[in-house]
């Protein structure tokens, strides 16, 4: 059934000549219409246009007609970084930092990621999965239609297969794109506490093949920082992943610029992601590479730590992408319409740079590119309306409210 969606106010990021991602001063930039009209067929954008130049309807019996009644129309945001599944919440933490302690202080004494990967190991992998769909469909109400989940919170064989099994279920049970990666260096175990090498030989030579046998993961990643794991660590892992022919996407420079972004580069990584410290040389490393920077404003918004320098790297010629983080213990939200709105106001971005961030270069970083992040005919048909409101500026200005009216994933009403 062909779907028409009419009476858009304005459509946004379109495009007639798809690109991989924008950057430099192009994130600047944003093609709309207004007064338009989009058409849907086979889950696919088979055309848009302004309301002149709509041809109207042939056959109406087979014809669903979606009215807008003047709001907006975006491409659903894709967020390239989220740990969704877990086993239960951490607002005990929360209270801890407020009374001073910090993220690395609560980690040094159990808590933190060990705290949730003991209690990951002792969920059963339908409550897990139960919990999870849960959340992710509270996020599809929130505009986002393509989401990565990262394993991480089990950090044994066992229960990082249970996670990334649960993930795997998610994508079979929900309209919504998922990307799987496996993060099994993600801390180290208590039981490897004083054996880290023996930790890393445990994850390339057990859990990596087991996870590439079942095609369970598109990516692989690790934390590289100070009291996690080294940038040797970092190079050893994506050389080994390599070789199942399983990219990186990479946890670097969240509290120590240690070289974590050149060893990424040089190895394929698709994108690297916190970045809330940069020095000289990570800049000029990624200027001229196919790696995405991925910033997460909420994490240093709930943590108090830095913000990433984000004009600075649009500054700099390069593109930029902007996700959640949506984990327990630092980033408890995966609403991106709250990024976007950190962005403009903690990363002096532009609401243009924001959108792009969150849509086109956030959808390179999950290796979607082609079928996601923009509007434009041949890619999915994953879109939001919203309700009428004045400017596409208006998303992010007006925090902490919900203004999207409807979700469409694969050119269905959610």
């Amino acid at each position: 059934m062909k779907v028409v969606i009419k009476n858009i106010s304005e459509l946004v990021q379109t495009e007639k000549s798809p690109k991989k991602w924008v950057a430099g001063l192009d994130m600047s930039k944003l093609n709309n219409i207004k007064d338009a009209f989009v058409e849907i067929e086979n889950n696919i954008i088979t055309g848009y246009g302004s309301m002149e130049e709509w041809q109207g309807i042939d056959d109406w019996n087979n014809t669903k007609i979606i009215d807008a009644e003047g709001g907006m129309v975006f491409p659903t945001y894709c967020d390239s970084h989220t740990h969704l599944v877990f086993a239960e919440s951490r607002e005990n933490e929360f209270v801890d930092r407020i009374n001073g302690l910090s993220y690395q202080d609560i980690a040094k004494r159990g808590g933190g990621i060990l705290n949730s990967a003991k209690k990951l190991q002792q969920t059963s992998e339908d409550k897990l999965f139960e919990d999870a769909l849960i959340r992710l469909n509270s996020l599809i109400k929130t505009g986002t239609g393509a989401i990565e989940i990262k394993s991480g919170y089990g950090l044994t064989l066992e229960a990082e297969l249970k996670m990334l099994r649960v993930i795997k279920r998610l994508k079979e049970e929900s309209e919504i794109t998922i990307k799987s990666t496996l993060l099994a260096a993600h801390a180290l175990p208590s039981k490897f506490k004083d054996n880290k090498d023996a930790y890393m030989d445990l994850i390339i030579n057990e859990i990596l093949p087991k996870v590439s046998e079942e095609k369970l993961a598109d990516y692989v990643d690790i934390f590289c920082e100070i009291g996690y794991f080294t940038v040797e660590d970092t190079k050893r892992l994506l050389k080994a992943a390599n070789k199942f022919n399983i990219k990186a996407k990479t946890h670097v420079n969240q509290f120590n610029a240690i070289g974590g972004v050149k060893a990424s580069v040089d190895l394929g990584a698709l994108s690297v992601d916190h970045l809330e410290q940069m020095n000289t040389e990570d800049f000029e490393v990624l200027k001229n590479s196919d790696c995405m920077p991925t910033v997460l404003p909420s994490c240093s918004f709930f943590l108090g730590i830095p913000y990433s320098p984000a004009k600075e790297i649009i500054k700099q010629g390069m593109p930029l992408a902007l996700a959640t983080d949506y984990n327990p213990g630092s980033s408890p939200s995966g609403n991106m319409n709250f990024v976007l709105s950190l962005a403009c106001i903690k990363l002096k971005m532009t609401p243009e740079e924001a959108i792009n961030a969150a849509t086109i270069n956030s959808a390179y970083a999950m290796g979607l590119e082609k079928d996601l992040g923009s509007i434009s005919i041949g890619k999915k048909a994953n879109l939001f309306i919203t309700k009428p409101i004045p400017s596409y500026s208006y998303l992010p200005y007006n925090f902490g409210q919900n203004i999207i009216n409807r979700v469409i994933l694969n050119g269905k009403i959610q």
